[in-house]
């Protein structure tokens, strides 16, 4: 599940408890800003050995770090709970900014959300230090960044650099009611245009069941980037393209208006008031995240258990290669300004990628083998009708690397422009002019240029 507004975490109070150690490392980093020029090489802070860490995670984190302090007693933490970036938050920039005025405060350690690290790596002022120290040059091995999922690094990346360690992925796949297919006599589609053929089909057959919706905050990321639409390409750290003419968006665009039309496809939010009350009954399919299976379907809908499977992402008719979507997934960094390196690495190295954590996170973990451990987890697997260690495995290395990590939120747009032209009866397709204008507006306030088509 995603730390922003998917989540809908509760910003937590502050605690406090203890742990840490130190060491010293050697790397490099860009101080252009925007990413841009050539990188410098990276001091760390004077080092401090066995000093006292702090820590900003998340309510939702804030047990691993916990678990994190019962294995280590002789490690000194100081525990902060904030908002995670929850919800487009930017207390946690706001917050670094003035601790980079004062030259002090700064945490060791942040659980943040992927839009956090665009900023976190490259600072605003030529002359001053990015709040991230970068990973992949001496504090943690290339063994073991090669470990995370294919692409799940990438919103990680700036300059050759990697500023963050991925907490979590939410691979798309297509889920649906076993128990309900199986009693309509419906094959699961593994293409595109079978989705459109089946939802045209229970439509006329079964009015009033739907196969997914459209309505939320994140079903863009879905849909639109499960078909490799160039919504937001990052042409270099100051350059995005946004063009949403792209037959990949258009197909998209009319497949879904397609089955809105049918009324298959609801654009009322799975997440929206009344929706679990009043349809939840009546989902037979829903193209979503990893995270659906325990927090849509068991946890908000309350489907039993025995009912729900899943399958991998679909393609489209003619096309080899399968390509997904990504709807959240958090990301841990360490202070560039802490003065112990090598316990703020230790503690996020082992929150991302130990067995011991994350078999018992509550999402997919980005690193592969603890993904493993994560699926071998009873509690990820009993629920469902099938195994679906294999789907979820094979579509967390599928996530489509074109739609890039930006300086802003990819759910503005989506929410402003394109939910309200939804509910006004307006079709996505001719929607889709005003969705590029409002991305592009918003990527021009935060100072990207846009590239031509």
């Amino acid at each position: 599940m995603k730390s922003g507004a998917r989540r809908r975490l509760t910003i937590a109070a502050l605690s406090v408890t203890a742990v840490m150690l130190s060491a010293c490392a050697t790397a490099e980093q860009s101080t252009a800003p925007g990413g841009g020029g050539s990188p410098a090489a990276f001091e760390p802070a004077p080092q401090q050995d066995g000093s006292q860490i702090t820590v900003w995670t998340d309510s939702t984190r804030l047990k691993s770090v916990q678990a994190y302090q019962a294995a280590h007693p002789e490690a000194k933490l100081n525990v902060v709970t904030y908002d995670g970036s929850a919800d487009g938050s930017t207390y946690l920039q706001t917050k670094v900014q003035l601790f980079d005025r004062t030259g002090n405060g700064w945490p060791d350690v942040v659980f943040a959300s992927t839009t956090d690290v665009t900023w976190a790596s490259q600072p605003a002022n030529p002359q001053a230090k990015a709040f991230a120290a970068p990973f992949d040059a001496g504090l943690v091995p290339q063994a073991t960044l090669d470990g995370f999922a294919k692409g799940s690094l990438d919103p990680c990346k700036f300059n050759g650099h990697t500023y963050c360690l991925r907490n979590d992925i939410a691979q798309v796949v297509l889920w649906y009611n076993k128990k309900l297919m199986d009693e309509f006599g419906y094959q699961v589609p593994e293409t595109w245009e079978q989705y459109e053929a089946l939802g045209e089909k229970v439509a006329k057959e079964h009015p009033g069941y739907l196969i997914g919706s459209v309505g939320d905050t994140n079903s863009h990321e879905s849909y639109f980037w499960s078909s490799q639409c160039p919504a937001l390409s990052l042409v270099d750290a100051r350059t995005l393209k946004s063009d949403l003419s792209d037959k990949n968006c258009t197909r998209m665009a009319t497949l879904l208006d397609k089955l809105i039309a049918a009324k298959s496809l609801t654009t009322q939010g799975f997440f929206s008031q009344s929706f679990a009350k009043d349809n939840a009954s009546k989902v037979l399919m829903a193209n979503g995240p990893s995270w659906y299976g325990k927090y849509l379907f068991d946890g908000a809908f309350k489907v039993p258990a025995g009912q729900m499977a899943a399958t991998g992402p679909l393609k489209w008719d003619g096309e080899s290669t399968v390509a997904t979507g990504n709807v959240g997934g958090g990301v841990w960094m360490v202070s560039s300004h802490t003065a112990n390196l090598k316990t703020a690495t230790d503690l996020v190295t082992w929150l991302t990628t130990s067995n011991e954590n994350q078999a018992g996170a509550p999402t997919y973990p980005a690193y592969s083998a603890a993904a493993k451990a994560w699926l071998a987890n009873p509690e990820n697997k009993q629920y469902f009708a099938t195994d679906v260690s294999d789907v979820l495995t094979k579509a967390a290395d599928a996530v489509w690397t074109g739609w890039s990590n930006t300086r802003f939120s990819d759910a503005t747009a989506w929410s402003n422009v394109v939910l309200p032209a939804l509910t006004a009866g307006r079709t996505l397709t001719e929607t889709l002019p005003q969705w590029q204008t409002a991305i592009i507006d918003e990527a021009k306030t935060v100072g990207y240029t846009i590239a031509g088509k």
